[in-house]
């Protein structure tokens, strides 16, 4: 039977890819449409105070996952901050299922792109058909091996980030730089609350630099190349929505980016490219959201696995064969197909940015409380993000209270199952050691 993991297996190249694939997959693809219907013109300047709050996230994940890389980073970082306990069994969790929804998130755009040349982007049974598709997909690749990820994933990396910033500069190009989503003024559609709202799906936009840290103990030179990759990927990022988000602006009006949400990019294309740069445009989509899954999955089944070996979440391998990694990799793709099947995208960005922000915090205030002079973490920093995080989730909770009240009591409700099961689970555990 082969190990679980498979140590510098990967390298920063491969790395960068596997961090940029989620990012990129969720942020341009699922996003922008979601963004611009909140806070109106200025969406563009949105994922940049994302980018901002993400930096401020990541100094944490770079401090202690140089310090101490491991195959499944973030539930190795809140059990050195929190201890092998119900906190971080349940945030470790939190941030899992956060992914599992990042990847029915971008399977669904997977299938919205697909169809959108048939004119069936919204069908109600061919797009969670496909989304399901989609996951089954990159979990055979996923079972694969490291080498055949790492392989698929920097190819895919290549293409998207080169294909989209041409879409990006030829829109703008052919707009001669004018911005008919600000026709009415900047400040037209949005405030500063739905500014801060589309900020935190901004940052859901960013958090994939978390596929880094999970993957620590399979990059080469973990002590120097996560920070570096987490960096790079961010920066990589950071370009390419800003060149993607003002092209879509300067092609197409307000109403019809929301009117176009699910699939605004390939509508954006239209004026400039016509209908070829329609199916350039869906082939890309394709190409980097089904990278994004594919790169989420690998990170995400190896913090479960982590968790499995740490005997803070029960395992079954339910007479599969293979490693409990490959369990762990099935568990996984199951749960995004289901989800991706039953829900639409703004309730799945919704409920992942609740999840993700809690156990973003909860990383912040365990460093501070235990580990910031062990890896002489810089305290005004680690606080800026505790509060920035507060700020962001405070106010995209106030706006989906008013016109979406169900998914905010569905993201605490599923929260505290999390706390309560993992309570129930090691209280058990302990009982019958």
């Amino acid at each position: 039977m082969k190990e679980n993991y498979e140590a510098g297996s990967l390298s920063l190249i491969s790395t960068v890819a596997l961090g940029t694939g989620v990012m990129i997959g969720a942020g341009v693809f699922a996003l922008t449409g979601q963004m611009a219907e909140l806070t109106g013109a200025l969406f563009p300047f949105a994922f940049v105070s994302g980018a901002l709050v993400a930096a401020f996230q990541a100094y944490s994940y770079v401090k202690v996952a140089s310090a101490y890389p491991s195959a499944g980073g973030i539930a190795m970082i809140l059990k050195k901050a929190w201890g092998p306990g119900v906190i971080t069994a349940a945030a470790s969790l939190m941030m899992a299922l956060s992914m599992v929804i990042n990847e029915s998130l971008v399977a669904r755009t997977f299938a919205t792109y697909a169809l959108r040349p048939f004119d069936l982007q919204g069908h109600a049974i061919a797009v969670p058909v496909i989304a399901v598709a989609v996951v089954a997909m990159t979990l055979v690749l996923n079972l694969l091996g490291n080498d055949v990820i790492g392989r698929v994933a920097t190819l895919s990396a290549a293409v998207k980030v080169f294909g989209i910033l041409v879409f990006g500069i030829v829109g703008l190009w052919a707009s001669g730089l004018s911005f008919p989503v600000a026709e009415r003024g900047w400040t037209e559609g949005g405030s500063i609350g739905t500014f801060i709202g589309a900020s935190a799906l901004g940052i859901l936009a960013y958090k994939g630099f978390t596929t880094i840290t999970n993957s620590g103990g399979e990059v080469v030179d973990p002590e120097k190349n996560v920070g570096r990759a987490i960096i790079l990927s961010l920066v990589v990022c950071v370009a390419v929505y800003l060149v993607v988000a003002f092209a879509v602006g300067s092609s197409l009006t307000l109403e019809e980016i929301v009117q176009a949400r699910d699939y605004a990019l390939a509508e954006a294309a239209r004026p400039a490219l016509g209908d070829a740069g329609v199916t350039a445009t869906v082939v890309l989509a394709l190409v980097a959201t089904s990278s994004g899954i594919l790169a989420s999955m690998f990170a995400v089944s190896r913090m479960i696995t982590m968790l499995t070996e740490m005997e803070l979440i029960p395992h079954r391998h339910l007479g599969m064969p293979g490693t409990v990694l490959d369990h762990n990799t099935v568990y996984v793709a199951a749960i995004a197909a289901t989800l991706a099947a039953f829900f639409d995208l703004s309730r799945i960005a919704s409920m992942g940015v609740f999840l993700y922000l809690t156990m973003d915090i909860l990383v912040h205030v365990g460093l501070l409380r235990s580990l910031r002079e062990e890896v002489n973490a810089n305290v005004a920093i680690v606080g800026a993000a505790v509060l920035l995080d507060a700020v962001v989730m405070a106010a995209f909770a106030w706006l989906r209270i008013q016109n979406d009240p169900l998914i905010v009591g569905i993201s605490v409700a599923v929260a505290g199952a999390l706390f309560v099961g993992s309570a129930v689970f090691l209280r058990s555990r302990a009982g019958g050691s």
